[in-house]
């Protein structure tokens, strides 16, 4: 029967390992795009598709992809029409098993809302009916349904200039909402000195640092105190999104020259390009290990594939895909080496979007660790290896090539609030893994060592790892 209390707890020892350690654990979500401003205000839905599909420029971007492949006009996706875009939606899910999004989409209904109907056309209205009565609750505003899963910790992407106002009135809230609201540091308009607009942006940043920026030494303090102010707001974490990286060292006065003429307007090379963000990474990288930060690092993934799509939409809007830089690690393996050698190598999560680097990956780890407890660490499966055999594979290699019972476990990285049942889909997958292993001899029948290490996996290492709760 479709996600029944057993769905993907294929052995006694899986069934038994979720039910009674993983499916009552709190949540730390270290990673995601849900929208500060939204949280603040409490934002609430007014039907099914706002919350679910498309809402004023976001949602989910997963579901969007199906529309299209299903032959929905973007018209329809991005249109006013709510409920033809829902429709239009039911109906590319009739096409999609075994694809995630329509198990996710039945466990959303299913934790979210109570409602345990297959999504068909036959039941569409009365989904939909069922659905927005309960929207139309507070208990199902953003902070309602945040609650509803126990979330302890969210954590934000947040731009580098960001006054972070929402994030101060969410900390002056934090003991009424009963769940922490942090910022993370994501550098991408700072990395960005090929963009058209990083002259405005590096003046935008001059603006809220208080201070002139105009080579690269100005450069680098207004970044670092950028950092310093995010940690001053409860920020412990950064997170660059490399969807390609080249380390390519450069002088000082060579990254200087660089700058100048990207602030003056004019163009840079390729080659500039990689010297200048070597040397912002090195930069920051430091200042990260001063602050005792975790650093994540999502890459080799491809973006805006469709100039015609980004056209219509802008970025975010599912044109992006698996990237195939192929010397991906290798380029970082010589990144952590360098800041190793300047001790300003930060705890790091790596990801990587193409599983054929995730051996390289999860290996490379272990060369830098020491100093601390996992300084670096193997992240889980991430965007479209977000699927069963994906977390099984990544856990499985984390495994191999690690300590698994150290794994900080899952994330949303998700612009929707109704993402947060991914969270048991991963513990259905962990407690499937360990319920194999037990099965082949692989592991001891002991539940006090089992469960230590699935509870350990799924809230309490992200609980202690990150820094997040270290005034209690």
């Amino acid at each position: 029967m479709l996600l029944n209390d057993d769905f993907l707890l294929t052995t006694d020892w899986a069934r038994r390992l979720f039910h009674e350690h993983a499916e009552g654990m709190p949540i730390v979500d270290y990673h995601c795009h849900l929208v500060p401003a939204e949280i603040c205000e409490d934002k609430g839905y007014e039907n099914l598709a706002q919350v679910w599909l498309y809402d004023n420029g976001f949602g989910d971007h997963y579901k969007w992809r199906l529309l299209r492949a299903n032959g929905t006009p973007e018209s329809v996706i991005r249109g006013d029409d709510d409920y033809a875009k829902y429709l239009a939606f039911v109906d590319a899910l009739q096409k999609a098993p075994g694809n995630p999004i329509y198990e996710w989409s039945h466990l959303e209904l299913r934790r979210v809302f109570g409602i345990d109907l297959q999504v068909t056309r036959a039941n569409a209205q009365k989904i939909w009916d069922r659905a927005n009565a309960l929207l139309a609750t507070p208990e199902f505003h953003a902070k309602g349904l945040i609650r509803k899963f126990n979330v302890k910790c969210i954590c934000t992407t947040d731009d580098p200039a960001s006054d972070l106002t929402y994030h101060k009135r969410l900390a002056a809230e934090e003991e009424q909402n009963g769940f922490r609201v942090l910022p993370t540091f994501r550098p991408d308009g700072l990395m960005g000195i090929d963009a058209p607009g990083f002259a405005g942006y590096i003046a935008k940043l001059a603006e809220v640092t208080g201070a002139a920026v105009s080579d690269w030494k100005s450069l680098k303090a207004a970044a670092e105190a950028r950092v310093d102010y995010f940690h001053e707001v409860g920020g412990r974490l950064a997170d660059h999104g490399a969807n390609t990286f080249y380390f390519t060292p450069a002088s000082d006065d060579v990254v200087d020259g660089i700058v100048r003429r990207a602030l003056s307007g004019e163009s840079v090379t390729p080659e500039e390009v990689g010297e200048y963000q070597t040397a912002l990474t090195l930069a920051l990288m430091a200042a990260y290990e001063r602050h005792n930060w975790v650093l994540q690092i999502h890459g080799n993934c491809f973006r805006n594939d469709s100039t015609l799509g980004f056209g219509q939409c802008g970025p975010d809007c599912g044109f992006d895909s698996v990237g195939d830089q192929p010397d991906f690690v290798f380029q970082l393996k010589r990144l952590f080496d360098a800041a190793q050698q300047a001790g300003a190598l930060p705890r790091i999560i790596l990801y990587s979007l193409n599983d054929t680097d995730w051996l390289a990956a999860a290996s490379l780890c272990g060369s830098f660790q020491g100093g601390c407890k996992m300084r670096m660490q193997f992240g889980n499966a991430w965007w479209f290896n977000d699927t069963l055999s994906g977390m099984e594979k990544q856990i499985t290699m984390f495994a191999e090539q690690g300590l698994l019972g150290n794994f900080t476990g899952m994330l949303t990285d998700s612009r929707s609030f109704l993402s947060y049942p991914r969270h048991e889909y991963f513990r259905r997958v962990l407690c499937r893994v360990l319920g194999q292993w037990v099965e082949e001899g692989k592991l001891p029948d002991d539940d006090e060592f089992l469960g230590a290490i699935v509870e350990d996996v799924c809230y309490n290492n992200a609980h202690s790892y990150f820094g997040f709760f270290d005034a209690e």
